[in-house]
């Protein structure tokens, strides 16, 4: 089993990493000490499991499990975290278990075991993820060689479908993600606004709407290259969300 720790605190990941090596079988193949870090080394070293401390700086541990839903292979997620308070969250995000600090060698054997089920097809935890705001991510995962980039929210100007990927068009370029533009709209509709079937616009982004000599209606971008085509269906509704900008 590979397993990648991720911890903001040395001395936790010098705890795991001692009780995992009293463990058969079980390799630690990297360590990080925030949300970010843990999903590159994931992405590196596709792992097994991960060990995910919940409270970090930047992404924390919610959220990095959420992203790692997504990869393929899809690592075991345990939270080891000092806090009690969060662990319906964490089952949420699809967690095969929850261990509170100071983790006990017997629990995390426990653990592992749940995890060598997971991983063998014959358990799957199946999570009953809401809508709210708890649940909405702060960046999005661009999946590259070898590698990944995550992209801030803040930073993403547009969505735009292209068979079965979406175009992200952001502050520093473009990248394309294996998520449906429908569940981006799902997640992020308060900041997103769309404009045709295969659009969805940061709602700060748009500076106008024009009608082109052709009949059909534009919106101009603060910062886009050139205006986008808004779809006659999505008029009506986009002229009323921009009343309430």
């Amino acid at each position: 089993m590979r397993v990648v720790i991720a911890d903001d605190e040395p001395l936790a990941r010098e705890r795991l990493r001692g009780l995992l090596a009293e463990q058969v079988g079980v390799e630690v193949v990297a360590e990080a000490a925030d949300g970010q870090h843990a999903l590159h080394a994931c992405a590196e070293h596709h792992p097994d499991l991960v060990l995910l401390d919940i409270a970090m700086p930047g992404i924390d541990g919610l959220e990095a499990a959420r992203h790692l839903a997504a990869f393929e292979p899809r690592p075991a997620v345990v939270f080891c975290t000092a806090y009690d308070a969060h662990a319906l969250s964490a089952f949420e995000a699809e967690a095969i278990d929850y261990l509170v600090k100071p983790v006990r060698a017997e629990r995390l054997a426990a653990a592992l075991e749940r995890v060598r089920t997971f991983a063998a097809g014959r358990e799957r935890t199946t999570a009953t993820a809401t809508a709210g705001t708890s649940q909405r991510r702060s960046h999005l995962c661009a999946r590259l060689r070898g590698s990944l980039r995550l992209i801030p929210i803040e930073d993403v100007h547009y969505l735009q479908a292209e068979e079965k990927y979406v175009v992200v068009h952001h502050a520093r370029g473009e990248d394309l993600i294996e998520e449906s533009l429908k569940s981006l709209e799902d997640e992020f509709g308060e900041r997103f606004v769309r404009i045709h079937r295969n659009c969805l616009v940061a709602r700060h982004e748009i500076v106008e709407l024009r009608r082109a000599a052709d009949g059909h209606v534009q919106a101009v971008l603060r910062h886009g290259k050139q205006p986008l085509e808004v779809s006659r269906r999505c008029v009506a509704g986009l002229k009323d969300a921009l009343k309430h900008l």
